[in-house]
């Protein structure tokens, strides 16, 4: 899918240098993808404490087989 989003050039500039990134879109792409990887471990460590587990990790790695 396409999108337009408007980006000051020295901002895209320097995401395309800082990631690397062969292409403008890929740069980008690569600086969203990493900032949702961030945002689920987020969500996931604010998980931390809430969650009870009945089974213990050995039960847990039995019952995987």
């Amino acid at each position: 899918m396409r999108s337009t989003v408007t980006i000051e050039k020295d901002v895209l500039d320097e995401l395309v240098k800082a990631t690397g990134a062969k292409s403008k879109s890929a740069a980008v792409r690569e600086v969203i993808d990493e900032y949702m990887r961030k945002r689920r471990v987020q969500r996931i460590l604010a998980l931390r404490g809430k969650l009870s587990f009945e089974l213990t990790a050995d039960e847990i790695r039995h019952n995987d087989r």
